[in-house]
């Protein structure tokens, strides 16, 4: 049964998104994903969100850009963890939608991450998760002690080469 829903407004943000689902699969977190417009399909997003809670979903990661109103929208029908996550656009680098879901009314809490950081938004539904879930945490640690090794190794590296070599 799945335990997080991934949603987003248009298939563009795929590219995006789908790295959160990399990573809730890395964690061994079953989840739905769906493409729903919230200026298009209002109906399909409330029926959606609204059933999320009885299909067992526990964190909503909701990606959108521009007007970026489908976080807070599920936010405004779901009782449990949102967390947006603000695309990257054309106009405005993708500022527009992070403020627009930072910016949400006092009672309808959308967690945000970085303009287009849906890794980060699975790690944090993954944290979420791991408040009740011991075999998760562990996972979660394991994920970030490879972090930190990844980071040592890089470092090795470079007082081995310099940083004139680094890159080459």
């Amino acid at each position: 049964m799945a335990k997080v829903g991934i949603v987003m407004g248009s298939d563009s943000d795929m590219a995006v998104m789908s790295k959160a689902a990399a990573v809730l699969e890395e964690f061994g977190i079953d989840f739905e994903m769906r493409i729903i417009s919230a200026h298009r399909e209002p109906e399909e997003l409330v029926a959606w969100a609204k059933g999320a809670e009885e299909r067992g979903i526990r964190v909503i990661i909701a990606g959108a850009g521009m007007a970026a109103a489908l976080p807070g929208m599920v936010a405004a029908l779901f009782p449990l963890p949102v967390i947006g996550v603000p695309m990257s656009s054309k106009a405005l680098g993708g500022t527009d939608a992070l403020y627009s879901i930072v910016q949400m009314p006092s009672g309808i809490p959308v967690a945000t991450v970085a303009v287009d950081g849906s890794k980060n938004a699975a790690i944090l539904a993954a944290r979420i998760l791991a408040v009740s879930d011991p075999e998760l945490l562990a996972k979660v640690k394991a994920y970030g002690e490879e972090g930190k090794k990844s980071v040592i190794a890089k470092d090795a590296k470079l007082q081995e080469v310099g940083y004139r070599n680094y890159t080459k």
